[in-house]
């Protein structure tokens, strides 16, 4: 079996500076963030799942809240711990990591579970449930396509895997872990042009 985890994280340890210069703050998917941050209130614990270096989501974020980002590649860690020094940053697993119940008053994740075997998909999801307050708000991106496994050997100069179910799925999936689903957005990726779904969800009491 491929092993997704190896993959992921050594080759973004190789792609810091590639992906960062194809990160922005005026970019489609980025422009939803202001759904979360308007929800929220100002000094809240926000929790940015998979956020690499930390540009441009966790640097946003913490101009109005406590932000927590968590991201297993040792070189995105340290290059966020640079970049955005008014964050707190973890370099662990997003399936292993452990935080209190009820700890957090949002969760953002922007193109971190497609990196995901989704089989997993399901389990993180409840983890993030977890993780939040009973009302609190996640901003997820998802897969738009039913994609089993997809692999390139030249993401930016270095291999990447991907793996996710299509929209319908995705939208069952966030239900079943303990979100009320209030809406979806199909955006296009950064940098490549493959579509994914944004859901904007509360967790329910």
């Amino acid at each position: 079996m491929t092993d997704f985890a190896s993959i992921v994280r050594s080759s973004y340890d190789r792609i810091v500076e590639a992906y960062l210069t194809q990160r922005r703050a005026d970019t489609p998917d980025v422009a939803l963030l202001k759904h979360l941050i308007q929800r929220v209130a100002p000094g809240s614990a926000v929790l940015d799942a998979g956020c690499g270096a930390g540009v441009p989501i966790a640097q946003l974020l913490s101009e109005h809240f406590r932000v927590t980002g968590v991201d297993f590649s040792a070189a995105q860690i340290a290059r966020a711990r640079a970049l955005v020094p008014a964050a707190r940053f973890v370099c662990a697993d997003l399936r292993a990591v452990e935080f209190p119940d009820a700890y957090f008053d949002a969760i953002c994740s922007y193109y971190a579970i497609i990196h995901i075997p989704r089989d997993d998909h399901a389990a993180l999801l409840a983890r993030f449930a977890r993780f939040l307050k009973p009302g609190g708000v996640a901003l997820l991106c998802l897969g738009a396509q039913d994609l089993p496994y997809d692999h390139t050997d030249d993401y930016l100069g270095a291999p990447m895997v991907w793996s996710h179910f299509d929209a319908a799925t995705n939208r069952r999936l966030v239900e079943a872990s303990g979100f009320t689903t209030e809406w979806t957005r199909d955006v296009g990726d950064v940098p490549s042009s493959a579509s994914h779904m944004f859901v904007l969800a509360t967790r329910m009491p």
